[in-house]
């Protein structure tokens, strides 16, 4: 199974990849992820993408579809994976077909999931994490421990800067000028399948499911 989960910041991609990756036994790949411990551990690629990341910008296209294009030659990739956050134009889009192409696999899907601007804002500028483990908190569906501290490990519990609230709007305003037309592009493939991200989690999940699998 090899699906792309388009859709804007907030929305539940990562939850529902992390949920796919579980049920089809596949990785979970995240651009985001995966740049976040470049920058924790200091690489080169992570260096070149934090002035973009600290304000809600898109990391050039050259340094994303490298990260992207290595990730994809590892062997737990042989059966399938979940992208996360890429691609993000069509650009990524058409360097992904590049990168199957020579991989000989064909993409199955690209879901996307979708949820009005104002419920994306109170989603992710609601968002706290731990800097020890990363475990994630939220002050209106979870809220963390009023001392601060992360109840798993102990870490100190804080908001990223990408998810204060006036990055979130710079964010949406990037995502609908960049990302959108990707839905478009899929859609001329028919291999689109779009979900209503305003629902319960559990209920996207098996809308996701029915999906791929026929059933709607």
């Amino acid at each position: 199974m090899r699906l792309v989960l388009l859709g804007p910041p907030g929305v539940g991609k990562g939850t529902q990849a992390v949920r796919l990756s579980k049920r089809f036994d596949v990785p979970h790949i995240s651009t985001g992820d995966m740049f976040r411990e470049a920058l924790a551990k200091k690489t080169k690629i992570g260096l070149s993408a934090k002035e973009y990341i600290a304000c809600g910008k898109l990391v050039p296209n050259e340094i994303t579809i490298g990260l992207v294009r290595d990730r994809l030659q590892n062997p737990d990739c042989a059966k399938g994976f979940i992208l996360d956050g890429f691609p993000r134009d069509v650009a990524q889009a058409e360097a992904l077909d590049e990168i199957l192409k020579t991989l000989g696999v064909p993409l199955d899907a690209a879901v996307y999931i979708d949820a009005g601007p104002d419920i994306l804002v109170k989603r992710i500028s609601g968002r706290r994490v731990c800097e020890g483990c990363g475990a994630t908190y939220h002050i209106s569906f979870s809220p963390p421990p009023e001392d601060g501290k992360c109840q798993r490990c102990g870490g100190r519990i804080y908001q990223r800067g990408d998810d204060r609230e006036e990055t979130v709007r710079e964010r949406l305003k990037v995502y609908k000028a960049s990302t959108e037309p990707v839905v478009d592009y899929y859609k001329g493939f028919g291999i689109l399948k779009a979900v209503d991200g305003e629902k319960d989690a559990n209920e996207v999940l098996e809308i996701i499911i029915s999906m791929i699998q026929g059933r709607q």
